[in-house]
C-alpha cells in the first residue's frame, strides 16, 4: 500500500556523495522551494544539516531521490542512499521515503538552461534545482492521499 501523503512540510534531499540538494514543501505539501545545496562529510554531517532544517521548519516527513538507471537497476549510490534512509529514520523518528529521481537532472539542467542560466560552474544550483523537482513530483504524486 502506498505511503499516505503526510501532513505538514515535507524536505526533500537529493543525495550525492559530498553534495546535497535540498527543498521543503509549504505547510500544505502544495508547493516546494530549493533551499540550498551544501557539501558532507558523511551521516552525521548530514544528519547535523536536517536538524538544522527541523529549527527552521516544522519537518514532518523525508524524500530522498531514489537513483536508479533507467532499466530501473540500482546505480553505483543506490545502496548508499538506502543506507542513509535507514540512519535518518532511526536517529530522527521520522518517515523517511523514496522516491525515484531518474531524468530529474536532465530536468534541471533543462529548466535552468531555459532560464538563460550557465551550469558550467554551479553544479550546486542543479543540485538545489533536482530537490525541487523530486519534491514537486512527490507532492504531486501524492495529492490525492
Amino acid at each position: 500500500m502506498p505511503e499516505s501523503k503526510p501532513k505538514g512540510r515535507v524536505l526533500a534531499l537529493d543525495l550525492g556523495r559530498r553534495r546535497v540538494g535540498s527543498a521543503v514543501s509549504d505547510e500544505l505539501g502544495i508547493t516546494a522551494q530549493g533551499l540550498e545545496c551544501f557539501d558532507i562529510r558523511g551521516r552525521q554531517d548530514l544528519l547535523a544539516r536536517i536538524k538544522e532544517y527541523q529549527q527552521r521548519f516544522p519537518i514532518t516527513a523525508i524524500v530522498l531521490g531514489k537513483p536508479s538507471r533507467l532499466d530501473g537497476s540500482p546505480t553505483d549510490i543506490s545502496k548508499m542512499v538506502d543506507e542513509t534512509r535507514e540512519f535518518l529514520e532511526k536517529s530522527l523518528e521520522l518517515p523517511v521515503y523514496l522516491y525515484d529521481e531518474r531524468f530529474t537532472s536532465k530536468i534541471a539542467q533543462q529548466s535552468l538552461h531555459q532560464s538563460g542560466i550557465k551550469l558550467k560552474n554551479n553544479k550546486q544550483l542543479l543540485d538545489k534545482t533536482a530537490a525541487t523537482i523530486i519534491l514537486t513530483d512527490y507532492l504531486k504524486d501524492h495529492a490525492a492521499s
